[in-house]
């Protein structure tokens, strides 16, 4: 059997469905944030939580058909450096992702609000209410996030760049 080359359409979908989920989380993140306490904040808090662990398994499925079904070698016209750069850029968004997600995760399974996936599957908190533990995992999730920010302008920034350069680095995960 042939190997298949270029991504699948599952991974270039899920991309696609992961990204409007990582921008969604950092826009609810910074309103929900500024929410005054009360009665308006857990139905937000609970939503970033529930889009968070979607997002992770989004990013294990994707890595999984990855290492499945190889996309093939970049375009010859990519130089050395830029190959390079877009494997440290990948894993570097992988790796921040995972870490945003579990951290936030960590974070709230010790802040003593439960974790109920998607209104339907409780959660374990992996301990009783912890509040250095919460502010660790908390302080871990937000420089996460802020370095997942960093990666991801890096990140559409060379897709823009490949795009105008149409070179055939967007159309291998865009499928056309």
């Amino acid at each position: 059997m042939a190997e298949k080359r270029g991504y699948s359409a599952l991974t270039a979908a899920l991309h696609l469905v992961m990204a409007v989920g990582i921008f969604y989380l950092f826009a609810l993140s910074w309103w929900m944030l500024a929410l005054p306490w009360g009665d308006a904040r857990p139905f937000p808090y609970q939503m970033h939580k529930n889009v968070g662990l979607t997002v992770i398994l989004l990013v294990v499925i994707i890595l999984f058909d990855r290492f499945r079904r190889r996309p093939g070698p970049l375009p010859r016209s990519m130089s050395g450096w830029m190959r390079k750069l877009a494997i440290v850029d990948h894993a570097a968004l992988y790796f921040l992702i995972l870490l945003a997600c579990l951290s936030g995760y960590l974070s709230s399974a010790y802040s003593g609000w439960g974790i109920t996936f998607w209104w339907t599957v409780d959660l374990p908190n992996w301990g009783e209410e912890n509040e250095p533990l919460n502010q660790f995992f908390s302080d871990i999730h937000i420089w996460a996030c802020w370095a997942l920010f960093a990666v991801l302008a890096t990140h559409i920034g060379g897709a823009l760049y490949h795009a105008f350069r149409n070179d055939g680095v967007v159309r291998r995960m865009l499928r056309f």
